[in-house]
């Protein structure tokens, strides 16, 4: 199903005021039932990451992560079994997995000898279990389960989604029986800028010519778009562009 740009900007602009917890996704849902479950949260999960880097640096102050971190040591002082950290993440408008970093972060440091490493922070948070620190542990772990937009368990389900879309799209290319070299097999060639698949054989879609297909397995919405050609899709034209003309030339001398 095509979405036009009054229905993006229609649900866009009904996130603006919920915050990104999976109770509003609901009800998102709810709001526009002829709209896929994925979809939304693909819309969902980057309208508040464009929010969280508008609003970055402000909870990163160091008045701002001493304030939370007294909030939370006088919330589990009061109730350890609490959702003290999700709670004081959704009530500063911040997501859950990025509040218990800061956390996590100004914790190691009052009790390690040396500041942690980010490889540290990182472990913990996809496994609280080894936080020193029982409470903070189940607090952290409250935050990584109910976020729906950062942490590890985000990470994870989006790579396994990326992953299987990938294998899907494969299997669509044979069973219509076009070439294709895949990332690995252009990697031994020698490009170094590899989308997912280039067609040996161009194809024609709706009156475009389909060189190569990048799946991104999200939303593309106009501020994505520009990311991918900035970033990417620019990239993949020159260094295409550059193969071919090496093939040209070589054809030529010989």
């Amino acid at each position: 199903m095509i979405l036009t740009k009054a229905q993006y900007d229609e649900i866009a602009q009904c996130l603006v005021s919920v915050p990104p917890t999976r109770q509003s996704l609901r009800k998102l849902k709810q709001r526009f039932p002829s709209q896929s479950q994925a979809t939304l949260l693909s819309i969902f999960s980057q309208e508040y990451q464009k929010h969280i880097k508008r609003t970055h640096a402000k909870h990163h102050t160091s008045e701002a992560i001493e304030s939370y971190y007294q909030r939370y040591l006088n919330g589990v002082r009061k109730n350890g079994a609490a959702p003290v950290l999700l709670e004081l993440a959704n009530e500063v408008d911040y997501a859950p997995s990025l509040m218990a970093r800061i956390i996590l972060e100004r914790f190691l440091q009052k009790h390690e000898e040396a500041p942690p490493s980010k490889s540290v922070i990182n472990s913990m948070l996809r496994d609280p279990s080894q936080i020193p620190d029982g409470v903070l542990a189940n607090q952290v772990y409250q935050c990584i389960v109910n976020d729906c937009c950062y942490g590890p368990l985000v990470d994870c389900i989006k790579h396994a989604i990326g992953h299987e879309h990938e294998v899907l799209l494969r299997d669509l290319l044979l069973e219509k029986n076009l070439s294709f070299l895949d990332e690995d097999q252009l990697r031994a060639r020698g490009y170094d800028k590899t989308p997912d698949f280039i067609l040996q054989v161009p194809v024609a879609v709706e009156g475009h010519i389909i060189h190569w297909i990048e799946s991104k397995a999200s939303f593309g919405d106009e501020c994505s778009h520009h990311a991918y050609l900035h970033d990417q899709f620019w990239s993949y034209w020159n260094s295409i562009a550059k193969k071919a003309e090496r093939r040209r030339i070589d054809a030529f001398e010989l």
